[in-house]
Parts: structure tokens; sequence; C-alpha cells
């Protein structure tokens, strides 16, 4: 009898553990999915913030030679090109900030940064795969624009979840 009982014991003790063992891999299932879930919705969110800063960058850029610089002149046009950078920039700081990679930590300044910095450089890549498809190959500018623009934007978005956004 007592033989029986410790067996039925053992069995209710492996049943538990079998329970369990069931609902952390349940835990570790939903957490994953999760977890693929939230970066699907970052680079979603990521695309339509690009999709405003592009609007951002367009409507100053038109705003300043609407209004007062000529973009004939070849260093107004400049002008209307780095203030319409700077304010796309800034905002696409915030807005990845905010709503792409929720940072909240208190090191703005060096997210800041790090992110004009980033940005910089695939200015840089930008100019420098333009001016080697273009002027050095001759292909199509505009077929080059959009291989480009396909680049830059992954090449953001690595570096802004690598090295600014990182937590």
């Amino acid at each position: 009898m007592k033989a029986q009982q410790d067996i039925a014991e053992k069995a209710a003790e492996q049943q538990d553990i079998a329970e369990k063992a069931a609902e952390q891999q349940d835990i570790a299932e939903k957490a994953a999915e999760q977890q693929n879930t939230g970066m699907l919705g970052e680079i979603v969110r990521y695309l339509i913030v690009g999709g405003l800063t592009t609007v951002v960058s367009l409507s100053v850029y038109y705003g300043c030679v609407l209004t007062f610089l000529d973009p004939k002149n070849p260093l107004q046009l400049q002008a209307a090109n780095i203030i319409s950078w700077i304010a796309a920039v800034t905002f696409a700081f915030f807005a990845n900030r905010i709503f792409v990679f929720r940072s909240h930590g208190t090191g703005v300044l060096r997210e800041a940064g790090a992110f004009y910095l980033a940005r910089v450089g695939t200015l840089l890549m930008d100019m420098a795969i333009m001016f080697t498809g273009v002027t050095l190959m001759g292909y199509s500018d505009k077929i080059m624009k959009l291989i480009v623009q396909v680049v830059v934007t992954i090449a953001n978005y690595v570096f802004s979840k690598l090295f600014v956004f990182r937590k």
C-alpha cells in the first residue's frame, strides 16, 4: 500500500513538473513572438518616420526656394538644401527616439551627437555612391538615386539601432 502511494506521489510530482515545463515553454514562445512582432513593428515605424522625414525635408526646401532663397544661385541652392537637411535630421532624431526606438534614457545629447554623426556619414556615403555611379561610371542619376536611397535607409536604420539608440 505504501509503495503504491509513493508511486502515485511520484507520478503527481512528475505531472506537476511537466505542466510547469509546458507553461515555461509557452511563455518563452510568446516572448519570442512578441520580440519578432516588436522588431517588425519597429521597422514599420521606422519606415513611417522616414516618410514623414521626407515630407519635412521637401517642405522646408520648397519653403526656402519659394520664399527667400533663389535656387538659380548656386550658393542659395545649397543653403536651401542644407537648411532642409538640418530640419529633416532634427525631426528624424526626435521621431526615431520617441516613436521608433522608444529611447527613454538620459543620454539625449550623446544620442543626438551619435545620430547626427551617423547621418553625416550616410550623407557622405550617398555622395560617394552618386559620384561613383553617375560621374565615373555613367549610370542614370535617377536610377542611382533610387539605389542610394535604399542603401542609405538601411544604413541609417542599422546605425540608429546599433550605435545611437542601443539598449
